[in-house]
């Protein structure tokens, strides 16, 4: 019942202006996918659409069999999380938690076990008995998320639910709510800025840009083999290198070359691999790594290497990539040809 369709779908805010132009998108029932890219790519409008708080200006939406394109958000049986907190100030946590649970006429002692269970997951046991006026930032957006997961719909729609997280709660959170996306099986629908968030957590990734799905894929999928540069340069913590083949002696002036930065080592001379020589600007270690920020022919890289090696600022070193780890991408349409 949790499968969602989308087909054809395209959003105009104005003629001729699409935030979302022919995407078509199926997430499967029990499955976990992520809508990332930039800001403005159309990954919060198309969400938006699934939950019909907007109105989509051509296309349809299916969750199961029904075609819910024209119905009411609350037609849809969906649970959405947004930035924004939109809790009841005069309710306690506990109610505003519960709320949508007694609007539905659920069993008390069902919603005492749904509450008591999110309050624990998200680690809002001490706080339920204050307001929202009571709480941090951070609190509140737990809130809200937890309002949505005690309903156990047949699908979440979450936008940025962590947003306001600080870093070490967030990395928990988001494998908390794995966890019990899991164990419950519910179809969700989740939007990031935030690529290490998408890799970490989706089943499948769609990666936006324009309004368009760049591509859609596994997050193995989308790093080992992305489908053209936007994805190439996006995917990954350090991105992609993307520089003019002829400076790293890769290939000609039509072609882009595309090289991780695990995968730039410190040239030996062994190996069928491409060599070029660039000037060390900077050096970030990291203890079991550092980030070496180089120029070559005035374009910047980064490699990571092993902390042991020695490599000094403003040092001119000769650089190597393996051949097999090399991509190779079409300047003009910026498409990947290998």
């Amino acid at each position: 019942m949790g499968q969602i369709d989308v087909q054809n779908l395209t959003k105009e805010y104005t003629p001729g202006v699409r935030a979302v132009d022919d995407v078509s998108l199926t997430v499967g029932e029990g499955e976990f996918v992520v809508l990332v890219g930039p800001s403005g790519c159309g990954k919060t409008t198309l969400l938006r659409c699934i939950g019909g708080l907007e109105t989509v200006t051509a296309g349809r939406i299916l969750i199961g069999e029904r075609d819910v394109t024209k119905l009411q958000p609350s037609a849809r049986d969906l649970a959405m999380v947004f930035q924004n907190y939109a809790l009841y100030p005069h309710m306690t946590v506990r109610k505003n938690l519960g709320y949508g649970l007694r609007v539905r006429k659920t069993p008390k002692k069902e919603i005492v076990r749904r509450v008591a269970e999110a309050a624990k997951l998200l680690e809002l046991e001490e706080l339920l008995d204050r307001r929202p006026g009571q709480l941090s930032g951070g609190q509140q957006q737990r809130v809200a998320m937890g309002r949505a997961l005690v309903r156990e719909p047949a699908a979440f729609l979450m936008d940025e639910p962590l947003s306001n997280l600080d870093a070490l709660l967030r990395v928990a959170t988001r494998g908390e709510i794995l966890k019990l996306q899991r164990r419950l099986g519910t179809t969700t629908v989740y939007v990031t800025h935030d690529q290490v968030e998408a890799m970490t957590m989706g089943d499948r990734i769609a990666v936006m840009n324009r309004g368009v799905i760049q591509q859609l894929g596994s997050p193995q999928q989308l790093y080992e083999d992305p489908r053209n540069v936007f994805v190439a340069g996006f995917v990954g913590s350090p991105p992609m290198n993307l520089v003019p083949a002829p400076i790293v002696g890769a290939g000609g002036t039509s072609l882009t070359a595309g090289f991780r930065p695990e995968h730039v080592h410190v040239a030996n001379g062994a190996g069928d691999s491409v060599r070029f020589s660039a000037k060390v600007d900077n050096v970030e270690y990291l203890g079991d790594e550092q980030l070496v920020h180089a120029t070559v022919k005035e374009t910047r890289i980064i490699a990571k290497l092993p902390p042991d090696r020695t490599i000094g600022v403003g040092e001119d070193a000769t650089f190597a990539v393996p051949r097999q780890n090399l991509y190779l991408f079409d300047a003009e349409t910026q498409e990947r040809v290998n």
